[in-house]
């Protein structure tokens, strides 16, 4: 699936904003406590409310009071729409989901929950999921939307409380494919904030599909794509040789104790380096070709900050490797503060968050005349922007 719009409001420091037109692969700029990581944090938040409730979420957060946007009335409101990818490749029609949560008698309800799909430019839209605190209706008969002639067909349902979201339990069902596809983003959403000390500890034997958040089971999801895998394997290794000279393969080994360890041949020596001895921009160009090259790739994947460790040149190509993962199925987040990186980038993929007293705002590169005037007569981006020309996002702010 791909997210086409996300609009906030009340939440933290979004009060009001929202972006349109979101490509496959999306860079954010912006300085320090600008709302970069909030931005993020808006998929954590809806990831935690299905797990448990919304109430669960917010609590999680400091309350309440810490979540909703400060001296802003209204509730929290989040609307993303989205496209499903059909089995003939075609996408659906737009997808719209939004959620709204407020405060009725000191606790916290899903005050409205919506799932609907656009008919076109004409016609009602088929509402496949209605509810409010607790209560509402579910679509039956989703197979015959877009049929000529066809009507709603609905059942009423009711949730063991206001603030759990109707999507946790509809989105079981097969038959309600939207609500499904849906919760299957929030559930397999993914942040990477990779840890290099983290990556070089040395783990328990056990298998590992996906690489953890801070990478510190890297070692035995190489072993499970060496084992499972190992034509994707065998290219990632050749990718590795490409970008890090003298690298000549990579093993997860076993220790008598039951531990697994990553090695490292270098062409240069005889015997393989274990992995805290490699350098760290090595280990961690491994392990985002280890991410990126995963066959079950995540609907949705967020990284922050992709650029510490890696030398200027690596980031060029890693740039294009993460738009590749992008088009192989997962849209793909990104937050970083390198010009080098944004150097890569196309003006279409580039955001910038900026602050205005005290509340944030999300703009696209694309929209500004001046950069893309500027972009179009072959300025890099990473230059306007370390010359101040994407307002507010710094480096130099």
């Amino acid at each position: 699936m791909k997210i086409e719009s996300i609009k906030i409001e009340n939440f933290k420091v979004f009060a009001d904003a929202k972006i349109d037109n979101l490509p496959k692969m999306c860079v954010f700029l912006g300085a320090n406590g600008s709302g970069k990581t909030t931005f993020f944090e808006v998929f954590g938040f809806l990831s935690d409310a299905l797990k448990n409730n919304v109430s669960s979420a917010i609590n999680r957060r400091g309350g309440y009071n810490e979540v909703v946007s400060r001296n802003k009335g209204g509730n929290i409101e989040f609307e993303i729409k989205f496209r499903n990818t059909e089995e003939d490749g075609s996408l659906s029609p737009l997808i719209t989901y939004l959620v709204e949560i407020g405060r009725k008698q000191k606790k916290i309800v899903i005050i409205k929950e919506l799932l609907k799909y656009r008919r076109g430019n004409r016609g009602q839209p088929w509402h496949f999921l209605n509810f409010s605190e607790g209560k509402g209706s579910a679509i039956k008969n989703e197979e015959d939307y877009g049929k000529e002639g066809a009507t709603e067909e609905r059942e009423e349902q009711e949730l063991d409380s206001p603030d759990i979201l109707a999507i946790k339990g509809l989105g079981q069902f097969q038959k309600f494919k939207a609500i499904s596809s849906f919760r299957k983003l929030l559930e397999g959403w993914y942040v990477s904030n990779f840890q290099i000390t983290s990556a070089q500890t040395v783990m328990d034997t056990g298998v590992s599909e996906h690489l953890s958040k801070s990478g510190n089971n890297l070692a035995q999801v190489t072993k499970f794509m060496h084992d499972a895998y190992p034509d994707v394997f065998s290219e990632v290794l050749d990718k590795l040789k490409e970008k890090i000279p003298g690298i000549e393969s990579v093993k997860s080994v076993e220790t008598e104790d039951g531990r697994i360890i990553l090695k490292f041949q270098d062409g240069s020596f005889k015997d393989p380096f274990i992995a805290r001895y490699v350098s760290d921009g090595t280990i961690k160009m491994f392990a985002y070709l280890i991410m990126l090259h995963d066959p079950n790739p995540h609907p949705l994947l967020a990284i922050e900050e992709p650029e510490n460790y890696l030398h200027p040149d690596l980031l060029i190509e890693l740039a294009e490797e993460l738009r590749i993962y992008s088009k192989r199925g997962g849209q793909v987040f990104i937050s970083t503060h390198s010009p080098e990186f944004v150097n890569a980038l196309k003006i279409e993929e580039l955001f910038w968050v900026n602050k205005n007293e005290g509340y944030s705002q999300i703009h696209r590169a694309e929209d500004d005349e001046l950069i893309n005037s500027l972009y179009k007569e072959g300025d890099l981006l990473g230059y306007l922007w370390q010359q101040k020309y994407l307002k507010g996002s710094g480096p130099r702010d």
